[in-house]
This record gives structure tokens, sequence and C-alpha cells, in this order.
């Protein structure tokens, strides 16, 4: 996939560059920036970075990689946080801007983030991740690079508070152990269901009580036959480029919107049967901006469902309800409650 979080050190990420947040002059220190030079060769590190001399707050410069796994260093120099009225979001988002220019014009195909300007200098790291996003998704908009955004640990990284709040809230609500019992009951009541995936499998144990089940266990296997005799017909390779042609988007728009690539992406389009991974299909319908009903409908080609027990379903379900179709702040989401990103994996 064009982006990823991950959870690793940076310093031994494979990728045709790494982004060290460096001072301005030529000097190290500091654990991140420390590190790094550590693991390169403290000595040829200096020396190539002595060459370039000072660089300027959201400036960058590239030298050699030197002992780690990475081709190049990209050195950029973050602000330091003043309580956000002296252009620190403006320079933090020429670090990556000009660090992506770099990367672009030496070659890579590849390069790792960390969190720009999140550690020791300060910058609250919900809206360190914010501009990060921000900034990845404009460059992949237009090119095509592998994008890591690297975090060390989990005290590293965190949403906006409001929005982790606020997801929090949705999954405590919604997250219930009775769940299924309950839309049981419902069905049971003459509640029609919107998809075969919601059609509770067990019948409440007050029916068993009262005599009821066979006439109920009869009555939601009528319903279930109606459901999947009306689904028979398209595919969900047939229903996701007859969206795509309504919506009149273009191969290229929907699979970077998605966060696939490309060759994924005409694996789909050649192949009528095409069975793909939930994290792909729900990319798709993310990237299409489909309703909640009618991503439902999708993944129920796929034979897939969206379930009120799975905390990435929640999630996936927030986003929708609100009709937020970010999948860059999706997949941080996704990421903070350790739950598989979106995309091709």
């Amino acid at each position: 996939m064009p982006f990823q979080i991950i959870r690793h050190d940076i310093t031994k990420v494979k990728a045709d560059a790494i982004v060290n947040v460096a001072n301005a002059g030529p000097v190290f220190s500091g654990e991140t920036n420390g590190r790094t030079y550590k693991a390169a060769g403290e000595e040829n590190l200096l020396a190539g970075r002595r060459k370039i001399g000072r660089i300027p707050v959201g400036g960058a410069a590239i030298t050699h990689a030197f002992g780690l796994k990475a081709g190049y260093i990209i050195h950029t120099v973050g602000p330091v946080w003043q309580g956000g009225e002296q252009g620190e979001a403006r320079a933090v988002r020429l670090c990556y801007r000009n660090s992506l220019r770099l990367a672009r014009e030496h070659g890579c195909e590849s390069i790792a983030f960390p969190l720009i300007s999140a550690g020791a200098n300060g910058l609250p790291r919900g809206e360190a991740l914010r501009i990060a996003l921000a900034e990845i998704g404009s460059f992949l908009a237009d090119e095509d690079m592998l994008v890591w955004l690297v975090v060390f640990d989990g005290e590293s990284f965190s949403l906006p508070e409001k929005l982790s709040a606020d997801i929090a809230s949705y999954i405590d609500a919604h997250y219930a152990a009775d769940r299924t019992a309950k839309a049981c009951d419902a069905v049971c009541a003459g509640v029609k269901y919107n998809s075969f995936a919601e059609r509770p499998t067990k019948v409440p144990s007050r029916l068993k009580r009262s005599g009821q089940l066979s006439k109920q266990a009869m009555a939601v296997r009528e319903c279930s036959l109606e459901y999947v005799v009306a689904q028979l017909g398209e595919t969900f390779q047939q229903r996701l480029f007859r969206l795509i042609d309504e919506r009149s988007l273009t191969d290229v728009e929907v699979y970077k919107k998605a966060n696939l690539d490309r060759k994924l992406f005409s694996k789909i389009r050649c192949n009528t049967e095409y069975r793909p991974k939930k994290i792909t299909a729900v990319a798709l319908a993310v990237a299409l901006e489909l309703n909640l009903d009618e991503t439902k409908d999708l993944l129920s080609r796929a034979e897939m469902a969206l379930s009120p027990s799975s905390k990435f379903d929640l999630i996936i379900t927030y986003f929708i309800e609100r009709k937020v179709y970010d999948i860059y702040t999706i997949n941080a989401a996704l990421f903070q409650h350790q739950q598989p990103l979106l995309g091709c994996g």
C-alpha cells in the first residue's frame, strides 16, 4: 500500500530514504537524532552533514545513509513549539514537502518519516499527526511512492484529542456483548434487516422458554432464503466497477483514494470473480464515499459484513456515518486501536 503507519525504530527501516529531524547546524543531540548518527556511523554522517552546513527551519538536505539499511538520510529541521503563534504548523508542513521533493528528485521509491517535531520539540502529537497525514496525502494524490510513518512506541502517537475521545465513546456505546441477542429479538418482532450479515443466527432464550422456538426459527430461515435469492446477480468486482462508472471516477482516482497500489487494482479489474481481503474491500468503499447501506451491500458481494462486535468494523462505521472518507485519518484511528489498516495487505 502507498501509505503505512508502522511501529518500529526508524534507523532499522529498509527504505530508499529515511527522514532525520536534525539540528539546524552540523551537530547531533537528542534521542532520535543521536540514535540516527550512532546507527549510521557518527564520524561519517557528521562529515557528510558538515558539507551541507546550516539548514533553515522547514528546510531539508540529503546525505548518504552510510551504515543504515536505507539508501539516503534526508535531514529536516523541525520547529520548536511556542504555542502555535510563530508559524510552527507552516514550518512542519515545509519539512514534509521539502523532504518528499528531495526523495522524488533522487529517484526514491520509498521513504520513512518520524512524526516531525512531536517529540522533544513539543508540537502536540495530535496536531503533528494531522499535518503529517495532510501533507503525505496531498503528495500521494499526484505521485507514486511508498511512504511510511514510523512510530517508535505507543506514547509517540496520538490522534487529535477530540477525535480520539469521540471514537472511544462511540466504541463504548456500541461494543456490547448482548448486541446479537438484541438484534435477534428485533428480527423476531418483525424488523427487517438491510443485509444477510445483520441477521442474527441465534434465537433468544426467552423464545425457548415460551415455546415459540420452532415458529420463530422458521421465520428467520425464510427471511434468510429471501435475502440470498434477492442478492444473486453482480459479483463484488462487477458492482465495484459499476459504482465507479456511475460516479464518473477514473481508476487512478479510486486506487489512490483507497490506498491501493496500481498492480492490485489492475488485478481486480481483470478478474470478474475477484475475492478481496476485507481491508481492501472497505478501502474501496471509502474511496467511493459510499454510505453505510451501500458499503454493506458492496461487502456482501464478497460475503463480508460489518459487525457491532468488531472494533475494526465499529471504527469504519463511525467514519462512514459521519461521511469522513479520508483514508489516512481512518488508518490513523485504526492504528491507534491496534487494528489492521485499510489498503492492500
